[in-house]
């Protein structure tokens, strides 16, 4: 799923309408338009900032929308920090390992 496609399918599930969410966002509903149909120059891409506040607007997970964004939320981003060679070998695996990885990591909880 793209960032657009979410923030439209989260402020649906809320009941608002793009001109409720432009004002308490403080943005054109042309914007919200914008964001939600990816129609956005490289320029006017959301900012952490604003995403942090969109994410609280549409009670949404403020991590998913960020990572959707391309965005690393400040949380992970300090993990990789810490053990970036985990995280390279991480990018590395294909989708049977990961998957298995992520099998034995839910079946550990």
């Amino acid at each position: 799923m793209q960032f657009g496609e979410r923030v439209r399918e989260l402020r649906v599930q809320q009941g608002l309408t793009q001109q409720t969410v432009a004002d308490r966002m403080s943005v054109s509903v042309s914007y919200i338009s914008k964001v939600e149909n990816g129609k956005l120059h490289f320029g006017d891409y959301p900012s952490e900032k604003f995403i942090h506040k969109l994410a609280t607007e549409l009670e949404a997970d403020e991590d998913e929308l960020l990572l959707l964004a391309d965005k690393v939320p400040a949380s992970i981003r300090s993990r990789i920090r810490q053990n970036p060679e985990l995280f390279r070998r991480l990018a590395q695996m294909d989708r049977r390992s990961l998957k298995a990885l992520e099998k034995s990591l839910v079946s550990n909880k």
